[in-house]
């Protein structure tokens, strides 16, 4: 034997090596997305270059098993070990192909409807796989391909001794968990949880005392109780990210379908909504509308600025409280209800120290429990230059956010359209009209359950027009246990309605204002209100936010 060779065999004997793979799809190569796979004799990590968790992975070769290790930073250690039988068995292949100048075979296998080839070979002293779900016990893998678009392929091999740095094997395992309490921690560390509200109740007649002054991340409750407000601390926007609201609610003695609204108080103007809540209806300003009734604190003027909706929700019929009072073969009721929508076009408004508040509107003294977080997902790098709404300003709420302490419902549309005066700033471009509407009756004749179309206009333009409505409600009939039921089978919550069903989100349209040149403008919602039918009444919640970019 040369001595070259003799001094190759060396290094082959030593099992330890370190294997580098690129990443390509459909047939191009994906640049960052580099992994290196250290092993060691026994022992293999694998360090993915494209990976943004906080975890590292680990093949114990010799008891056949894998460690995946999850810091995160308040300095909990969580530990999933598994088998490498626990994984899915490949069904091997005669196909052979060569990689690297190395004889490899083939195997094939399928996760969640996923088609894995793997090809891999047996001719070294190495074992290990830069993915470690698939084929972990089977030799080295040099390729794995998924679905015959995405490819993994060993680029080189580099046979040399492993630092402990590189090995990196873990000294501190922590907690040992299994796969599911692993799988939540490990998408929970990939992104930021701001709580705001924590199992609050909101709830009339059980007169609450609110803490002094306007402190920061205290619970004030509002209008006999229907609202809740606190002054919370949110961080700056960061590009590209992506911001999610995330209200969870549930009966707390409450067992009727009720308007919920998830709001933040503009605060720049010299009147705020603030300033109802704390002094009363009447300290907000009013327009009086051809039906002569007056409306508190529901359009923008110079020195105000309407609570700024951030979500709009409908509870069901007495989830929780009523699951074990109401019992039907084969109906499994919701233990609560998860309200989530992506409010990223908000994001610029809800930073530093802002005003939060819910509202559910009842009269009960146990009313509802709401647990209310905003999540902040990171963006990947090409994100970071997406344009998005920089400038952004209420205009109308007519969601009667106070109903319990003297606000009008928004019964304005029966002799009269809802205009508001706008002023657009220069150097905006893109602006839009966030737009949210439901209506509200709640009888046969009434707006609830009947299609009305909604207009809106600029400058006496008609801009937009659609009919809000609803024909999906019965897909949540597991949410809503108190619901009535009829006599020709459906219950009240299956029932269509304007725009909205009990247990759901509301989401906004955007309208879109090309045409908008700076200056003031006059903004136009004209909706054929229903009459009313003796002590009831038909009215519209709606509420319109502009937004738009500084150029």
């Amino acid at each position: 034997m040369q001595p070259a060779q003799a001094q190759k065999q060396k290094k082959v004997d030593s099992a330890s090596a370190v294997i580098t793979y690129g990443f390509s799809s459909n047939g191009k190569p994906v640049t960052g997305n580099e992994t290196q796979l250290f092993i060691d004799h026994q022992r293999a990590h694998i360090v993915a270059g494209g990976n943004k968790q906080k975890e590292q992975q680990y093949l114990q070769l010799q008891e056949q098993t894998t460690l995946q290790v999850l810091s995160i930073p308040n300095n909990d250690v969580y530990t999933l070990k598994k088998a490498f039988s626990e994984y899915t068995t490949p069904e091997l292949l005669p196909d052979t192909a060569t990689i690297l100048g190395h004889v490899c075979k083939k195997a094939k296998l399928f996760i969640r409807s996923n088609t894995i080839e793997v090809w891999y070979t047996n001719a070294l002293p190495l074992k290990g796989t830069p993915n470690l779900t698939i084929a972990p016990g089977l030799g080295l893998v040099l390729k794995i391909v998924r679905n015959g678009n995405s490819e993994t392929l060993a680029k080189k091999i580099t046979w040399r001794s492993i630092t402990d740095a590189e090995l990196n094997w873990p000294v501190n395992t922590g907690k040992m968990v299994d796969d599911a309490a692993y799988m939540r921690q490990i998408i929970d560390s990939r992104y930021t949880t701001l709580p705001v509200f924590n199992q609050e109740q909101i709830s009339w007649g059980n007169n609450p005392v609110n803490p002094a002054g306007e402190q920061l991340n205290q619970t004030y409750h509002y209008a006999g109780g229907t609202v809740i407000l606190k002054k919370v601390s949110l961080p700056a926007v960061k590009k590209g990210q992506t911001l999610f609201a995330e209200l969870a609610q549930y009966s707390n003695g409450d067992a009727y379908d009720r308007t919920g609204s998830v709001f933040m108080i503009p605060a720049d103007k010299a009147v705020s909504f603030l300033d109802g809540l704390q002094k009363g209806v009447q300290a907000l300003p009013l327009f009086t509308a051809n039906n002569g009734k007056p409306y508190h604190g529901m359009v923008a003027t110079d020195n105000y600025l309407p609570a700024l909706e951030i979500l709009r929700f409908f509870t069901p019929f007495g989830v929780r409280q009523f699951n074990n009072q109401v019992k039907i073969a084969g109906y499994n009721w919701a233990d609560s209800v998860i309200y989530k929508q992506d409010i990223t076009e908000l994001h610029s408004r809800l930073q530093g120290d802002v005003w939060i508040g819910v509202y559910i509107g009842n009269y009960d003294k146990g009313g509802h429990k709401v647990s209310l977080s905003f999540k902040y997902y990171p963006g990947d790098p090409e994100d970071e230059n997406r344009p998005g709404p920089n400038w952004i300003s209420p205009v109308f709420n007519t969601t009667n956010l106070m109903e319990m302490a003297g606000q009008e419902y928004a019964t304005l549309f029966d002799k009269d359209s809802l205009k508001v005066t706008v002023n657009i700033p220069e150097g905006l471009k893109n602006v839009q009209l966030r737009f949210l509407t439901t209506g509200h009756g709640g009888w046969g004749g009434g707006d609830e359950f009947n299609p009305k179309q909604n207009e809106i206009f600029v400058d006496g333009k008609r801009v937009y027009h659609f009919i809000p409505w609803r024909t999906d409600c019965a897909t949540y009939r597991l949410s809503n246990p108190a619901s009535g039921n009829f006599g020709n089978g459906l219950s009240s919550s299956d029932l269509s309605r304007s725009n909205w069903c009990p247990g759901t989100l509301t989401s906004p349209v955007y309208i879109s204002l090309p045409d908008i040149t700076p200056g003031v403008h006059t903004i136009q919602v004209a909706i054929p209100q229903g009459k009313p039918e003796g002590s009831s009444q038909s009215f519209w919640n709606v509420s319109g936010t502009l937004i738009g970019e500084k150029k």
